[in-house]
Formats: structure tokens, C-alpha cells, sequence
């Protein structure tokens, strides 16, 4: 498995920008025709849907829904449910769909896990495989047509915010993965986001944790052009949508591969089960099997229980990219950072700025590109300065780690003890990275000292530790940006004898 710190531009979107341009060219020629008309079509059948899937459930009582729809009610309802959901993805171009392998019985592979998932698209998979069972958030029921196939299907519904509703969703997978049979077969992408199928990132536990045998399955688009990806950057759903339905026709292949028997090890182990069949499923795919998970918007690596945006899509390289691409030098940058550090030691002003404060204290007069830069660290319409200035300054080569790590620390030790507990270590942490950190037990283990985190061990640590030496050496160094320069770490910076920064004014 690989961990890698990205630093060539980046796995999740640069594939669909190269072929942006000539998939738009080819949609504005056919789309005007193709679209509106497989749309329409693909319309009337998930209506269809809608007013039949209720049907199979009519009737039955708390009890019965609770337990897998059998006899009539399934040989009848489920044909026809099926053949529909085929309809729709043939008005939408999928022709043909070129299956490979044996699909396994449900008693030799109760669940069927699939990768790379790359799309809502995705989920012409099910027909196929003959509707298995699904997992689904739960907010996915309140929704026309979703809802009603989800209880047409039986789904397992999860809500993320929910700690109950995973509990409870574990054991309803638990349940029905070891029921011999009486539950039909389950599909689940234990990736459990979208990708752009370049890599496999770490695939969740949830289709393991029974330690039953599973079916890897792949999906692959051999298409010329490929419009069917939807990640979190790049094309949006409806450019996805609009690009697939332009073409004549989008190709798919369905890939079963050999049911996978966990060992003892792995049934003790899901994690361990989980990487495994990653590994496989990855070989087989011809493609890098990494630990990327995601953490919000962000593809993130985990090291020492902190959470690392993949290099160039960490909001503070963004951040500093955007920055030059907006034709700031590096004087200017240099004191933009200075003025954000030294409104936040000040104190008398609050360190929480509007996007477009924010934008004045940087020096970006297009509001579009501040409120971009807003939007990177956080969900609000306002920001902490200090995990901007922090976090960008920490790669921007202007200042030593050692005399940010100062600064840092004093911002966040705001009554002055000397020493940080958790939650403050957190927020640290977290501003130098320019991402929230939530699990920073181990770190805080590593550096405290009597229950208490001083500025000298947590930098002895940061430094000197096996792991998070790799932290400061690897992931804060600072990279060839986008006017083509490479900033010198500590080439600007010096420090005086307490560690406080001090700014060298560029020549």
C-alpha cells in the first residue's frame, strides 16, 4: 500500500481537465439533440418506477418491511423494477453493458464490493448484478423516486452525523451478511466516495466487518472520451450528465473477479481484510492502491493520526497558488502574511474576517478569488486569520518552522500558561496545516510532558520524532509554484533568541 505526499498535480481531477476541451466541443454538437431527448426519456421511465416500486410493500406491516420481500411479491415486483432501471440508462447512451466472469451465488459471496466508483452512473451496476441490496444515506429517503427505490430495495440507511445510526447500521449488516441466505445479496464501494479511478483510496471497513467471503467487481469505461467521472472538483453532476448523454453511446464493462476467502487473520481484522482486497482489486485494476481516505472535500493521508490534505489540494498550496496566479509577488505575499500574523499577536481585533477582509488584508482585489480562498478553510462566509496565515505562511519558505511554531503557539496558549491541552493542540495543529485535525491523541501522547504540551517538546517532537519529523520535513516544505519559482525554505526568515519571527525584507 502505498503512502505517498502528492506533489505533481493531482490524481482526483487532472484527468477530466485534459479532456475537458474536446468532450466540450463534441457536446455542444450532439448535446443540443441527444440531450434533451434521452433526458425526457430516462424522465418517463424512473416516473414509472416511482408508481410501481410502492407497490411491492403496499400493505405490509412494520414487521413485514422488516423482513426480505419474498414469493409474489418479489418474483413479480422485481423483474420489472429491474428492466425499468435498465431502461433508464439505455435513454441515457449505455447501450450495451460487456459483463466479465461469473457472478457468484449468495451463498458463495453475500456481498459484492465494486471499484473504482467514479460516478452516480456507477449504480448501472445493479442491473447486471439483479438489484442486490444497497447502502445509502439516509437522507437519500426523503428524495422523489430515490426514496421509493431505496424501500422498494430494503436499503440500509446511515446517516454520517448519526453515531446511533452507524451503530445500528453495522449491526443491521452484521445481521443480514451472516444470514445464510435469507437476506439477499448486498453490493457496497467500500470506497465510499467518488474518485477518478486513477487510484484506489482506502476502502472502508463496513463490507468486511462480518468477515464473510466477498466478490471483488470492477468497473471500467473504454470509452474514447471520458465523461462519466464526477469527483469533488472538476465537472459538476450535470456537466457529468450533460457530456455522457451527448455522446451516441458511452461504453461500460462489469468485471467479476474470483470470490475472496478471508483468512483467520483477516475475520479478526477488517482492516486488514478491507486492504487486502483493495490490494487485489488494484492489481488487477493496473493501478496504485493508496490510503487516501476523504475528510470533508479533501482527499487526506494519515500519518500519526493527523489528517494531511494531499499536497496540491491542501488549502494553503491552493491558497498560495491563487495568490501568484492573481499576480501577486513575493514581497507582497510575504507582507500580507506579516500583517495577518501581526493582527492576530495584537489581539485587539478579532482573528475571524469576512471573505472580503480577508481579500483587502491579502491584497486580491477580484472578490471572487478571496471568497475562493475562504471557502478552502471554511464552510462559513468567514475565516480564522490564524489558520490562514499559519498554514500558508508554513509553506511559503518566508519564515523558519521554528519561529512559526512560536508564533503559533502563542495564538493558541491565549491565557499565557506556557502550555496546550488537547483542544488547543488541536486547533494548532490544525491552523499549521490548514486543516481541521480531530484525532491528535497520539501526537498530544507523544509531546506532553505531566498533562501538559509546552512549545519545547511539541518542536522536539514535530523534529525529531520517527513520524512526525515527516510532518515538517515532507509535507510543510515548500514546492515550485505556479509563476514557475521555488521558494527557499528559511531563505527570508530569521529569528531572534526567544523564537519570535522576524521578517527580512525581500531585495
Amino acid at each position: 500500500m502505498q503512502m505517498v505526499f502528492v506533489n505533481r498535480p493531482s490524481f482526483f481531477y487532472l484527468h477530466t481537465l485534459l479532456h475537458l476541451k474536446p468532450i466540450r466541443q463534441q457536446s455542444l454538437v450532439l448535446g443540443v439533440v441527444l440531450v434533451p431527448l434521452r433526458v425526457l426519456l430516462a424522465a418517463v421511465f424512473f416516473l414509472l418506477m416511482w408508481l410501481i416500486a410502492p407497490l411491492r410493500t403496499a400493505g405490509l406491516s412494520a414487521e413485514e418491511r422488516a423482513r426480505p420481500i419474498k414469493g409474489w411479491r418479489r418474483w413479480f415486483f422485481h423483474p420489472i423494477i429491474c428492466q425499468l432501471s435498465r431502461a433508464v440508462f439505455f435513454s441515457l447512451g449505455f447501450l450495451w453493458v460487456r459483463v466479465k466472469g461469473r457472478r457468484a451465488g449468495l451463498k458463495e459471496a453475500p456481498v459484492l464490493v465494486v471499484a473504482p466508483h467514479s460516478s452516480f452512473l456507477d449504480m448501472l451496476i445493479l442491473c447486471p448484478t439483479q438489484l442486490p441490496t444497497v447502502v445509502s444515506r439516509s437522507e437519500n429517503a426523503s428524495l422523489p423516486v430515490i426514496g421509493a427505490l431505496l424501500d422498494f430495495n430494503q436499503s440500509v440507511l446511515v446517516s454520517r452525523k448519526d453515531p446511533e445510526s452507524r451503530k445500528k447500521a453495522v449491526s443491521q449488516l452484521n445481521e443480514r451478511l451472516t444470514s445464510n441466505g435469507y437476506w439477499p445479496q448486498m453490493l457496497m464501494f467500500p470506497e465510499g466516495t467518488t474518485t477518478n479511478g486513477k487510484v484506489l483510496i482506502k476502502f472502508k471497513p463496513g463490507a468486511f466487518l462480518a468477515g464473510v467471503p466477498v466478490q471483488p467487481v470492477l468497473l471500467h469505461y473504454p470509452n474514447k472520451l471520458d465523461t462519466v467521472r464526477w469527483t469533488y472538483r472538476g465537472t459538476t453532476w450535470t456537466e457529468a450528465l450533460w457530456n455522457t448523454t451527448s455522446q451516441l453511446y458511452t461504453n461500460m464493462t462489469v468485471e467479476f473477479l474470483p470470490v475472496y476467502n478471508p483468512s483467520p487473520e483477516e475475520k479478526e481484522d477488517p482492516s486488514l481484510y478491507a486492504d487486502n482486497v483493495q490490494k487485489l482489486m488494484a492489481a488487477a485494476l493496473g493501478i496504485p492502491a493508496t490510503d487516501f481516505v476523504m475528510e470533508g472535500r479533501f482527499p487526506v493521508c494519515k500519518l500519526g493520526g493527523l489528517s494531511l490534505p494531499v499536497e496540491l489540494e491542501s488549502p494553503p498550496r491552493e491558497t498560495l497558488s491563487l495568490l501568484y496566479k492573481h499576480g501577486l509577488k513575493e514581497p507582497e505575499v510575504e507582507a500580507a502574511l506579516k500583517e495577518m500574523i501581526d493582527r492576530c499577536q495584537s489581539r485587539s481585533q478579532e482573528s475571524t474576517v469576512s471573505a472580503e477582509e480577508l481579500g483587502s488584508i491579502l491584497g486580491v482585489t477580484d472578490g471572487e478569488t478571496a471568497a475562493t480562498i475562504c471557502s478552502l478553510f471554511s464552510k462559513d462566509e468567514s475565516v480564522d486569520l490564524r489558520q490562514v496565515c499559519l498554514s500558508v505562511a508554513a509553506i511559503s519558505g518566508f519564515f523558519s518552522f521554528k519561529s512559526l511554531l512560536h508564533t503559533g503557539f502563542n495564538l493558541f496558549d491565549s491565557e499565557g500558561k506556557g502550555s496546550l491541552n488537547a483542544q488547543t493542540l488541536s486547533g494548532l495543529m490544525g491552523a499549521l496545516l490548514g486543516f481541521p485535525q480531530h484525532n491528535i491523541s497520539q501526537l498530544y501522547t507523544e509531546a506532553a510532558s505531566e498533562g501538559q504540551v509546552t512549545e519545547e517538546n511539541l518542536l522536539r517532537v514535530l523534529t525529531t520524532h520517527q513520524t512526525y519529523q515527516r510532518v515538517v520535513n515532507e509535507y510543510l516544505r515548500p514546492e515550485a509554484l505556479l509563476d514557475g519559482k521555488t521558494i527557499n525554505n528559511n531563505a527570508n526568515a530569521v529569528h531572534n533568541g526567544n523564537g519570535s519571527l522576524h521578517y527580512k525584507k525581500s531585495e
